[in-house]
């Protein structure tokens, strides 16, 4: 099972294209699904959404796939899924966070968290789409922080489209070189862990960073 996975990781773009002969338009859903699940549900941060992208503008190219339907289709899952996660956010956060003993829950978690999104929520929620983990967690933070739906929405919309537009367009039209495509599994691997970086780095300035007096 692992090893499948792994292999599915590494030729991505062989798979999908596999996946669009033998099953259609049925692909657009799986798209769709992907997409949906990592930036709509907490507990799926793990899914390849960059990769994804860009090897789904590749196999466009290809002619395997329409490239519009295929921008629309994840542009649409990233903002249902953003938007499902705010809500879920909005609607649990007080009840996470109503508990004035809990260590990891704490009240004054929540009261940073919204200060935070009335200064920087915007920025928070465009930037987000480009950093894997984050851009899971984001939405469901803004929720809890109620940052206004609207306001949220908007920001959506605009990270969605330079996230989703910006890699399916970069596949689209450089996937087809053949230096990339005789080396796409590395370049899918260097794609996620360049994604990764600022996180780490993020991390490791949290942990090791100088403490405020």
């Amino acid at each position: 099972m692992a090893f499948n996975l792994i292999d599915i990781f590494l030729h991505l773009d062989v798979h999908l294209a596999d996946w669009a002969t033998q099953y259609g338009t049925l692909v657009y859903l799986l798209l769709f699904a992907v997409i949906f699940c990592e930036t709509g549900l907490v507990v799926m941060p793990f899914l390849p959404g960059d990769s994804l992208l860009f090897v789904a503008g590749l196999v466009a190219a290809l002619g395997k796939m329409d490239p519009f339907i295929v921008v629309a289709s994840m542009m649409a899952a990233a903002i249902l899924g953003d938007s499902t996660n705010y809500l879920i956010g909005r609607t649990l956060g007080e009840k996470l966070f109503a508990n004035p003993d809990s260590k990891l829950f704490r009240r004054d978690y929540l009261d940073r968290t919204h200060a935070f999104y009335e200064r920087h929520g915007g920025k928070t929620v465009t930037l987000a789409r480009f950093l894997p983990i984050i851009r899971t967690f984001a939405p469901f933070v803004a929720g809890v922080g109620e940052m206004p739906y609207l306001r949220f929405l908007a920001f959506s919309v605009f990270g969605t489209t330079l996230w989703v537009g910006g890699l399916v367009t970069l596949g689209y039209f450089f996937g087809n070189v053949e230096f990339i495509r005789k080396n796409l599994s590395v370049l899918v691997i260097a794609i996620v862990v360049i994604s990764f970086i600022p996180v780490v780095t993020g991390a490791m300035r949290e942990k090791f960073g100088k403490k405020p007096a």
